[in-house]
């Protein structure tokens, strides 16, 4: 059984459409996948970020949709999950995030954790989405862009994940939106050369921009090995 977190540089970049396009190239190999969403902020009901895996991969709503499994906090205002859950007088309990992780892997071989925001976006006002992932070991799918200051946050993450010992699986970057010549074929070559100096093991995917639903067929082959 594998887990994957699914984390960003910054919030909008990409996340939600990476996550379900991985989870369809996934499906597409024979594999058992579903999607779940750490916590999800600016909405109700069922999470919003959840539905769009579901148009994706084209499944629909599930079950465990339904039941809150894919996503246990589901929280109305649009802001951190620490902000979100006081304005809302929720205590998040990651016991309770755990429990249904856990339960999604019982009956699949891969879970994609979607996170909300970056990776120093605040859970609680001391424990951050960074130590959720450390404390619990989980490679990282780290999305990108090519847009202006994608370097600068890209960097800072990865170098990050190296400080606290975390595996980056993945550096996935999403080419929407795109800053053109000379930006982002500069931005590429940056990352790449970065990836092979400081974290060589580190799979590189360049997600393609989105056009209506002609979703592209991801590299995830290495994603279906046990970590």
């Amino acid at each position: 059984m594998s887990v994957y977190f699914v984390s960003g540089i910054d919030t909008g970049t990409g996340k939600t459409v990476v996550t379900g396009l991985l989870a369809r190239a996934l499906a597409r190999r024979g594999a058992r996948v579903i999607t779940q969403k750490f916590i999800q902020t600016g909405c109700t009901g069922i999470s919003e970020d959840i539905l769009a895996h579901r148009e994706i991969t084209g499944t629909g709503v599930l079950e465990e949709d339904r039941q809150g499994t894919t996503c246990p906090y589901v929280l109305t205002y649009p802001a951190s999950p620490c902000l979100a859950a006081r304005i809302d007088g929720v205590s998040i309990d990651l016991a309770r995030i755990d429990e249904a992780t856990r339960r999604l892997e019982r009956h699949h071989d891969v879970v994609l954790i979607e996170g909300a925001g970056g990776l120093y976006v605040p859970v609680t006002r001391r424990y951050f989405t960074i130590d959720y992932i450390r404390d619990r070991g989980y490679p990282l799918i780290l999305v990108t862009s090519t847009r202006l200051g994608s370097v600068n946050h890209t960097l800072l993450a990865l170098e990050a994940c190296l400080r606290e010992g975390i595996r980056v699986e993945c550096l996935a970057c999403n080419r929407y939106p795109d800053a053109g010549e000379p930006i982002a074929p500069d931005s590429i070559a940056f990352f790449k050369e970065y990836l092979s100096a400081r974290l060589p093991s580190c799979e590189w995917i360049e997600v393609p921009v989105v056009e209506g639903n002609r979703y592209p067929d991801l590299p995830v082959e290495r994603l279906l090995e046990q970590p």
